[in-house]
């Protein structure tokens, strides 16, 4: 683990709570946050006939990393074969379709094409072998020429392009009303400004003991642990033998810049991945609105949430400069600080971007940690999984 900060916080959270005159309740299921993974999991231990009940500290759904995006489905083109992040994308996204049409949640799938200059174009067989791999569908490798007969802003420059024509965007607020709506509807409900202060893994269930305005001690047979950046911090504070094999957390902010006028592309653009992100894309939202990002910038070691989510306006040269190596028409002037999020990782600058870990605690406690992009595409499928594990 992180040495000082790091390691005082988890020492800290072992600290024994106070539980003199609380209230005690019992529960069958407890999902600790309501961002879209949370209500996910929570959707589908309702469908298993299981009382659900949401612990979520702030006062409303998915107001963190769930919120903080770029809204795009994910083909499942990047992820290392076998891994959890490969299965999971791609079976989510072919959920996630369904999902939308079933419950009339507006969404473009517009396809997305993948560029690379010069040499880079060399890197794309790879990508495309690894994607097919994992079973990414109906992927296209195309010279620069048919590039742009797609999209004519595209830069000369541009050697050759993957075509994916089953990426996509979504109204990602849309579809988190419709998870809890259908929680509710089966009688699962959300306490919010609820906090998880502490707890322990027990022989025969978990027991939680909750903040807030009215602190209490919850006994649950099933307790899944989705609380985003917290999640790590969280699962310390529940003392058990998974304590003793949690990651450090790390963080990297990725900050978006909203692009004023008319934007020329109907298809989402990204450049070359890197090993922190998949690069500064370009995407145009439901309402025809281009925005460029995210960057990724690593937050310092002992960084823990709340994040600063203010957008520095002197990122705007990277953008512009990242940018226009495949839209060279792009003004400086267009560019527009517009919001950010934080991503939480298990991995250090420079190492392969890792996996997620879904990790079941005897039969009682799920940890699901590190689960940052393509977490909101893969969001159905890693649901059903956690379902699986806890039933």
């Amino acid at each position: 683990m992180r040495q000082n900060s790091a390691e005082s916080r988890l020492a800290q959270s072992q600290i024994h709570l106070s539980i003199k005159d609380m209230e005690r309740f019992d529960a069958d299921a407890v999902v600790i946050g309501a961002g879209v993974i949370g209500l996910a999991v929570a959707r589908a231990l309702s469908m298993q006939g299981r009382d659900v009940i949401v612990l979520e500290a702030e006062a409303l759904i998915a107001s963190h990393t769930s919120s903080r995006n770029s809204e795009v489905i994910h083909a499942g083109i990047y992820y290392a074969k076998g891994s959890l992040k490969a299965r999971h994308c791609v079976q989510g996204r072919r959920k996630l379709y369904k999902y939308l049409d079933q419950h009339s949640v507006t969404y473009n799938r517009c396809g997305k094409l993948v560029v690379a200059h010069g040499d880079e174009a060399a890197g794309l067989e790879g990508i495309v072998g690894r994607a097919r791999d994992n079973d990414v569908e109906d992927l296209v490798i195309m010279d620069g020429d048919a590039a742009r007969a797609l999209e004519p802003a595209l830069a000369p420059e541009i050697e050759a392009a993957i075509h994916s024509p089953v990426s996509g965007i979504f109204d990602s607020h849309g579809y988190f009303l419709a998870l809890q709506g259908e929680l509710e509807d089966r009688g699962g409900m959300i306490a919010f400004e609820t906090p998880v202060e502490g707890g322990e893994v027990k022989p025969d269930c978990v027991e939680l003991v909750t903040g807030g305005a009215m602190p209490a001690i919850i006994t649950a047979k099933t307790v899944v642990n989705a609380a985003g950046h917290n999640s790590v911090f969280l699962a310390a504070k529940i003392a058990g033998d998974h304590v003793a094999t949690l990651p450090v957390p790390r963080y990297v902010k990725g900050s978006y810049f909203s692009i004023t006028g008319r934007t020329p592309f109907s298809r989402l653009i990204y450049p070359m991945p890197g090993t922190s992100s998949l690069g500064l894309h370009l995407t145009v939202d439901l309402a025809g609105r281009g925005k460029l990002g995210p960057d990724a910038e690593w937050l310092d070691e002992d960084a823990e949430p709340p994040f600063d989510y203010q957008v520095d306006p002197a990122r705007a040269e990277h953008f512009f400069n990242s940018a226009r190596r495949y839209w060279p028409d792009l003004q400086k002037d267009a560019l527009a600080p517009d919001y950010a999020g934080v991503r939480p990782k298990l991995v250090n600058p420079g190492e392969p971007s890792g996996d997620f870990r879904i990790e079941a605690s005897g039969p009682h406690l799920i940890n699901l940690l590190g689960i940052e992009s393509p977490g909101l595409t893969s969001s159905l499928s890693i649901a059903e999984h956690v379902a699986e594990l806890a039933s």
